[in-house]
């Protein structure tokens, strides 16, 4: 039986104007004239100010928040935060970082203007580790953690750690979150949430990524039922849509569909899978095969310097921050970027002319992928190599060498559909038995079949509705 000790808990469910809803009941319920778009705004401002002593999530607050203008949305009234590495209107853009002074924003960055043209209104900006490098939300020095709900002494996940957090505990009931590695499915998978990554260019591009030579970054929410994302997805499209891609529109249950999916346990990039994850994997996949789907082994074949091939990838990111880094704040200093920044840059110095090289595998990525999906409609994997860890571990005052190691042996699945720009989902699948912490499976489509994912979202949530933390 899968335990939790209650004291290591945080949320912040009550009767009050949100209740229990989640984002889609909250804007019917606002429709409906039943609560103000203001009532619920200062309901979740007083939820976030009563979990926020614990979990250290938010980075800055909206003084006076006030629901989106414009026309009515799918989402219109609903309380969240945009993650602290987007620009928003007003507010300072800090990206988790300790290297420079964070200057207001003159204007939205272009998918904040996406996100809120559904009318959600926006309380603040949430924490991620600095840049958005780490799959956990930790900092050098004394600065906080951000905080696990389902227990405090654990990861969030990173890197929309603060954003998972808040959802998790039951503050807002969605938020903005990104993803240039898994950092919007490790955090949903360590804090029980429903996390997709769309396909590269389903939503507004990132305005930086997408100058690199691979955009790896795509951006999305976090939320706690599989509808929230989905109405999110058709709230997004009707702000645009993306002409190469096939339609979405409001999905709104499962079709009955029988799909074919390929399993695989173990990373393709090397790394072995812990007995709880591969116990939480291999349920969901009975649990599919017994609602008539065809579950089969499979084993993507990746070039074995994928992983070497990415990390420089990763390494170049941060050396680009750290030469272009006066354009985020004038006072910007390298130096002052924390351990991990620091070592992937100088990794990335030292392996430099490898570049050219490290930039063809990657791209062939597509191809080997591919070739997995050969009669299948979605592969089903971990999110992560093993459970989520407890503070301290991913921590970036860990020697670099041996954090390294770490990372690699925790994110192990995700990275794979950044380089391919495949669309991705972490679902809530199980609990470990010695702290109840979450344990989320993955879900991975070919180009533009988020509409696959939430098919499948939709019937095992239905089939094995997802654990509450209020129910702890």
């Amino acid at each position: 039986m899968t335990t939790i000790d209650v004291r290591n808990t945080v949320h912040a469910f009550r009767d009050d104007a949100l209740g229990e809803h989640d984002a889609v009941g909250l804007a019917a319920a606002i429709r409906r004239g039943e609560i103000g778009a203001d009532e619920a705004a200062r309901a979740a401002a007083e939820r976030v100010r009563e979990v926020e002593s614990r979990l250290h999530a938010v980075q800055v607050h909206v003084e006076s928040p006030r629901p989106a203008t414009g026309g009515p949305g799918l989402l219109t009234g609903v309380p969240t935060f945009v993650k602290d590495n987007s620009d928003h209107r007003g507010l300072p853009t800090g990206h988790g970082s300790a290297a420079f002074t964070p200057r207001a924003a003159g204007r939205h960055a272009p998918f904040v203007r996406q996100f809120v043209s559904g009318g959600v209104t926006v309380l603040g900006k949430t924490r991620l580790p600095e840049f958005g490098f780490s799959p956990s939300t930790e900092y050098e020095g004394d600065a906080e953690p951000v905080r696990n709900p389902w227990h405090a002494g654990h990861s969030a996940g990173g890197s929309s750690g603060g954003s998972a957090a808040l959802v998790a505990a039951g503050a807002v009931p969605i938020a903005h979150a990104n993803d240039g590695g898994g950092s919007i499915r490790i955090p949903a998978a360590a804090c029980g949430l429903v996390g997709l990554k769309p396909t590269r260019g389903r939503v507004v591009p990132n305005a930086q990524s997408r100058l690199l030579p691979i955009d790896l970054v795509n951006d999305g929410v976090v939320s706690r039922s599989v509808r929230d994302t989905a109405t999110f997805l058709a709230a997004a499209e009707r702000y645009w849509r993306n002409p190469a891609l096939p339609r979405l529109g409001l999905m709104e249950g499962p079709t009955g569909r029988r799909l074919r999916v390929g399993l695989f346990l173990d990373s393709p990039a090397g790394a072995r899978t812990d007995a709880a994850t591969r116990a939480a994997v291999t349920e969901t996949a009975t649990l599919l095969e017994r609602l008539g789907h065809t579950v089969e082994p499979v084993a993507p074949a990746l070039d074995p310097r994928f992983t070497d091939d990415f990390l420089t990838y990763w390494g170049m990111l941060a050396f680009l921050i750290g030469a272009t880094g006066r354009t985020l704040g004038p006072d910007f200093d390298h130096r002052r970027m924390d351990g991990l920044s620091r070592g992937l840059r100088a990794r990335y110095l030292a392996n430099w002319r490898h570049t050219p090289g490290v930039l063809r595998r990657l791209g062939r990525t597509k191809e080997a992928y591919a070739a997995a999906f050969r009669g299948h409609d979605l592969l089903l994997s971990p999110v992560l190599a093993h459970t989520t860890p407890p503070i301290g571990h991913l921590g970036p005052d860990v020697p670099y060498p041996e954090l390294i190691e770490r990372i690699l042996a925790y994110v192990a699945f995700t990275p794979i559909d950044n380089v391919v720009g495949t669309p991705s989902l972490s679902l809530p699948a199980a609990r470990t038995t010695d702290g109840g912490l979450p344990i989320g499976v993955m879900f991975a489509g070919r180009p533009g079949a988020e509409r696959t994912l939430l098919e499948v979202a939709f019937q095992l949530e239905a089939e094995q509705p997802f654990r509450r933390i209020q129910d702890v």
